[in-house]
C-alpha cells in the first residue's frame, strides 16, 4: 500500500465526499482510484477488499477500511479532530449525526426525476431551516465560541461546513436568517486547509452530473427509480 491514503469510489461526491473533506481538513494528501466499470467493482469484491460488498473503501495505515462512519471516526481520531475527551467526542458524534441526517436528504438527489427533484429541493431547504440549522445557530450563540465543540476545530465543524455549502447549492440565501452560521461559514472556510480544499483544482468534487449518475447506475446495476421524501 502507498504511504498516502487511497480512496476507492466513483469520480463524484456520494458517501466518499465527507472522507475527502476530512482528510483535506487534516492537511493529508490522498490518492484516488475511480470506479468506472462493473469489472473494477467485481475485482474488489472477488479480492475480498469490500467487507460488506460496498464502497467507499479506503486504504490507510495498512488497513482496507469500509463503512463511511468508521472511516471518518478513524481519520478524526488520528488527526486530532475528535475532541480532547469522551464528553467532547460524544458532542462531536451528536452534531455529526444530525448533519448526516440532513446530508442524507441530499445524497440521492441526483438520481431523482426532474419532478421529484423540485419536491426534494423544497424538502431539503425546509428541513435545513426548521430542524437542523437552528440547532447549530443556538449552539454557537449560547457558547459564543468559534467552533462547535471545545473551542477547537473538529470533525463537527468540517461536516457542518460541507452540509451548509450543499444546501446553499439548493437555495443560495438559505443562511439569511442565521447570522451565527454565516459567521461560522466564513470562519471555517478561511482555515488554511479548508481554504485550499475550496479552491478550484482541489480534489473536492462538483455537483453530481448525469455522467456521474449513469456511472453509478451502471457499476452498481441500479435500474430502479428513486422517489423523493
Amino acid at each position: 500500500m502507498s504511504g498516502k491514503p487511497k480512496l476507492y469510489y466513483f469520480d463524484g461526491r456520494g458517501k466518499m465526499e465527507s472522507i475527502r473533506w476530512l482528510l483535506a481538513a487534516a492537511g493529508v494528501e490522498f490518492e484516488e482510484e475511480f470506479l468506472e466499470t462493473r469489472e473494477q467493482y467485481e475485482k474488489l469484491l472477488q479480492g475480498g477488499s469490500l467487507l460488506f460488498q460496498q464502497v467507499p473503501m479506503v486504504e490507510i495505515d495498512g488497513m482496507r477500511m469500509v463503512q463511511t462512519r468508521a472511516i471518518l471516526s478513524y481519520i478524526a481520531g488520528k488527526y486530532n479532530l475528535y475532541g480532547k475527551d469522551l464528553k467532547e467526542r460524544a458532542l462531536i458524534d451528536m452534531y455529526v449525526g444530525g448533519t448526516d441526517d440532513l446530508m442524507g436528504f441530499i445524497l440521492m438527489f441526483p438520481f431523482l426525476s426532474a419532478e421529484d427533484k423540485e419536491k426534494q429541493r423544497a424538502f431539503i431547504v425546509q428541513k435545513a431551516t426548521s430542524r437542523y440549522f437552528p440547532v447549530y445557530e443556538k449552539v454557537l450563540k449560547d457558547h459564543g465560541q468559534d467552533f462547535l465543540v471545545g473551542n477547537n476545530f473538529s470533525w463537527a465543524d468540517v461536516h457542518l461546513l460541507e452540509a451548509i455549502l450543499m444546501v446553499e447549492e439548493k437555495k443560495s440565501d438559505v443562511l439569511s436568517g442565521f447570522p451565527q452560521l454565516q459567521a461560522f461559514k466564513a470562519r471555517i472556510s478561511s482555515i488554511p486547509t479548508m481554504k485550499k480544499f475550496l479552491e478550484p483544482g482541489s480534489q473536492r468534487k462538483p455537483v453530481p452530473d448525469d455522467k456521474y449518475v449513469e456511472t453509478v447506475r451502471r457499476v452498481l446495476r441500479m435500474y430502479y427509480d428513486l422517489k423523493a421524501n
